[in-house]
């Protein structure tokens, strides 16, 4: 599971989404995809339900959705936008 690292900062618009990281004083635009996948991080989905979320709403097949999803948040690790997190075990 995943989340947006703490020194990122997004807007969100019906184009996509800017994000700066003040970490790193960089800027990225996303599409209203990526966009979308940043929005669903930050309420804690899990990949799976991102992969589910994406499949209805832009109609595209669950496994090409799912593997675009691992491309995309492999390219937010790789910039250090996201981070491995561990869900809370509830006990």
């Amino acid at each position: 599971m995943y989340r947006v690292s703490e020194t990122v900062r997004t807007t969100h618009g019906q184009d996509g989404a800017v994000v700066l990281d003040i970490r790193q004083g960089q800027i990225f635009n996303l599409n209203p995809v990526g966009s979308r996948i940043v929005e669903l991080l930050k309420t804690g989905a899990t990949e799976l339900q991102i992969a589910d979320q994406l499949s209805r709403e832009f109609g595209v097949g669950r496994d090409v959705t799912q593997k675009d999803l691992q491309e995309f948040l492999q390219e937010l690790k790789n910039h250090r936008l996201i981070e491995d997190c561990e869900r809370p075990i509830a006990g």
